[in-house]
This record gives C-alpha cells, structure tokens and sequence, in this order.
C-alpha cells in the first residue's frame, strides 16, 4: 500500500505543471496579474482549510513571533507567482517549469554566502550542467532566440529566487515549529487580503458572465489542481517518504509536466538540441536532490 503514495510527489509536480495552461487562458481572457493572484489564493484558502481540519485542527495556531517569518513566505509566494505568471506567458511552458525548479542552487549559493556551509565538488558539477541545461534550452548556442524573449527568461529566473528563499524561510518556520500546512494556509490569507485593493473585480465580472457554469468550474480546477492539491500531495508523501525522494520525484515530474501540456496544447515543439538541455537539467537536478537526501 505505502507504494501507492509514490505517486503522490509526481502527481503533485503533475499538477504544478499544468499551471500554465490556467495562467495562459486567464490572462487571454483579460485577467490581470494580481487579479489572477487574488482568484487563485482566495479560493485555494478553502481546500487548503478543509485538508487542515482532516490533518490536525491544531495547525491553525500560531505563535506571534512566527508572523514576521509568515509575512516573509507571503511576499515571496507573491514574487515567485507574478514571476513565474510573466515566464509563462512569454516562454515556453517546459523552460519556465526547468527555470523554477533550478531554485535549489540558489538554496545552496545562499546557504553559503549566508552560513557557510559547504558545497561539494559533486553538487557543483551538478549546477553547472542544470545551468548549460537551462542555456541550451533557450536556444542561445543555435542562434536561434527570436521565440524566447529575455524579460520571460529573468521573470523564470526570479521566479526560482522567489522560490529559493520562500524554501529557506518555511524550512526557519518548520524549525520553530510550525507545519507546512500552518505556514501555507496563512501566507496565502495574509496574501489575499493584501490584494483585495488591487483586484479588478470587473475583470473577473466579465469573464465570470461568458459562461457562469463553466468559468466559475474553471477558476475552482485553477486553484485547487494547480496550487492547493498539489501543496497537500506533496506534504502527505512526506509521512510514507524521505523528503529527499518525494524531492526528487517532484523536480522530475513538473518539468516534464509543462513540457507535455505544451506541446499538446501550444504546439511548443523543442528542437533536439533543447529537448537535450531539458533533458539534462531535469538529471542534474534529481541528482542534486539525491546528493542533498544523502547527507540528510
């Protein structure tokens, strides 16, 4: 039976990676950057509270002195999603899956500068084939970068910065206590609330009334597929695995994911040279994580 949660970890990457087919059809439809932000928080608040109140109904406590580190993990979830929202809608989905899931070599270049910790000769080969990876997937080595503009690339880049120090942040929450639901469920209500004065509630008025039924089915799967079930499937493998393996099984399965939904929906065809640079970033990134599992 415990095989079968396995499937969690590449299920939730799974999920992660359909995010772009949501962002893409919000934003064609006149939806804004934060509006969007607004639609996928605010309604992921109940999924995410209903998995809580199965888990453990003292999750919802907190201590004040955690607030500040939950206001950190807010503003980067925000940074970390309009980066992301910005790549995808500009470069094709798989290179800004591969460009967020580079985030754990910013964790290690920040670990360092920071504490000091050190950095093997072994994780080092494994950045600099992540990176030549993340290079030959633009396009830049075949002269070829007309389809990839360079604002998608660095919002795909800052996405994964966003990401690396929200992973620093939770990890400093988790030592003090805290769960990941705990952490998740009030930075994403200290973030809706944020944006209540920026969202366009005519927006979503407009794109509500091309079909209620439908829109209304549309904006629920958005939130809950792409963002709050896969923070739970993620969380609930923890409890059958090591975090290193559900790591691993979740750097491969996003990617993979973006890279599928774009060619089946977008026609986003890599040439043999990107497919290789893809490729070779999604190796060099579950052997980061198994190098990191390994000294755990």
């Amino acid at each position: 039976m415990k095989k079968l949660y396995l499937i969690l970890p590449i299920l939730a990457g799974f999920m992660f990676g359909s995010s772009g087919v949501f962002v893409r059809t919000l934003t064609q439809n006149g939806i804004d950057s934060t509006t969007l932000l607004f639609l996928r928080f605010s309604i992921a608040i109940l999924p995410l509270m209903i998995a809580i109140l199965l888990t453990d109904k003292k999750l919802l406590k907190i201590n004040l002195k955690d607030i500040p580190l939950f206001l950190v993990c807010a503003m980067c979830i925000v940074g970390l999603n309009l980066c992301y929202n910005e790549s995808m809608n500009t470069v094709p989905l798989s290179l800004a899956a591969v460009l967020l899931s580079i985030a754990p070599i910013y964790v290690l270049i920040f670990a360092y500068i920071l504490f000091g910790e050190k950095i093997t000769s072994k994780k080092v080969i494994c950045m600099l084939l992540a990176i030549f990876g993340c290079v030959l997937m633009t396009g830049m080595l075949e002269g070829d970068m007309s389809n990839v503009p360079l604002f998608g690339i660095l919002s795909g880049i800052g996405a994964g910065l966003f990401w690396a120090i929200y992973l620093m942040a939770s990890k400093k929450s988790i030592e003090n206590g805290s769960h990941t639901y705990t952490i998740l469920i009030y930075s994403i209500i200290f973030i809706s609330l944020a944006l209540l004065p920026f969202t366009n509630f005519s927006q979503i008025n407009s794109f509500v009334n091309i079909n209620p039924l439908l829109t209304i089915v549309f904006l629920i799967v958005h939130s809950t597929f792409s963002f709050a079930l896969p923070y739970v499937f993620s969380t609930l493998s923890l409890n059958y695995m090591d975090s290193g393996v559900s790591s691993i099984f979740l750097s491969g399965a996003e990617p993979f994911a973006a890279l599928i939904f774009g060619f089946l929906i977008y026609t986003e065809i890599p040439t043999p040279l990107m497919f290789c640079g893809f490729i070779l970033t999604i190796i060099a990134m579950m052997m980061l994580s198994r190098q990191d599992h390994v000294k755990n």
